[in-house]
């Protein structure tokens, strides 16, 4: 079934049970026919905010991009004509065979005049309900990805000394040996390379690996000149 028209029978169920309702309500207290009638009028509203309302916040997480979203607003249109007409007409044959207070409006005001102000009140409070519900949406995500860009890339590291995230990470210790000779040691994996360098102390040789299994260049650590 079309979604128009299960929202459409939906706020039709809830005008008629209202009008219905306050009917009753009038004909048990009549001096506060006024109050009770805006309190019908928020009921409707009510319904009309919470069920758009958590069709923004659906339609918005199943559709980050605001392109991808669906049209709520042919949507909830169609849903308030049909709530209006259907209600009128449901409302007009209640008060016809019944004694409940529902008015003395014709059928054909029920079908004109109070079916427009019937979709206005099912309409107008939805779309400000979806803009609301995508907009908290879209600020969480908003809020979520620049949480992740400023939080920190974890560096995590085996008992080898082997980094997980090399490509994230450059950081580099530097160290004096005895000798007064420099050497610095870099992180390195098997997913992502690096250099690492030792310079041993004269009269030695320093080497350059990636790991254990890898080729190894040799070469001789400069020393300065004797005087």
């Amino acid at each position: 079934m079309n979604p128009w028209i299960v929202r459409g029978l939906g706020m039709t169920f809830v005008h008629v049970m209202t009008r219905v309702v306050l009917g009753v309500a009038i004909t048990a207290w009549p001096l506060h026919g006024s109050l009770m009638r805006w309190l019908g009028i928020v009921v409707v509203v009510l319904a009309a905010l919470i069920w758009a309302g958590l069709d923004g916040i659906r339609d918005a997480r199943a559709h980050p991009s605001e392109r991808e979203e669906a049209d709520l607003t042919m949507t909830w249109l169609k849903a308030g004509a049909v709530a209006g007409l259907l209600s009128g007409a449901i409302c007009w044959v209640i008060g016809a065979v019944s004694d409940v207070a529902l008015g003395e409006n014709t059928l054909f005001f029920e079908l004109t005049s109070g079916a427009a102000f019937t979709l206005l009140l099912v309409f107008v409070p939805a779309m400000a309900a979806v803009a609301v519900g995508r907009f908290i949406v879209h600020r969480e995500t908003d809020k979520a990805e620049q949480a992740a860009v400023a939080a920190p890339v974890p560096v995590a590291v085996g008992a080898a000394g082997a980094v997980s995230d090399v490509e994230a990470t450059e950081q580099w210790s530097h160290e004096t040996g005895d000798d007064g000779y420099a050497f610095a040691e870099g992180p390195y994996s098997d997913d992502a390379p690096t250099e690492v360098f030792r310079a041993h102390d004269a009269g030695q040789a320093g080497h350059r690996a990636d790991d254990d299994a890898a080729d190894t260049e040799v070469f001789r650590a400069v020393q300065p000149p004797k005087e």
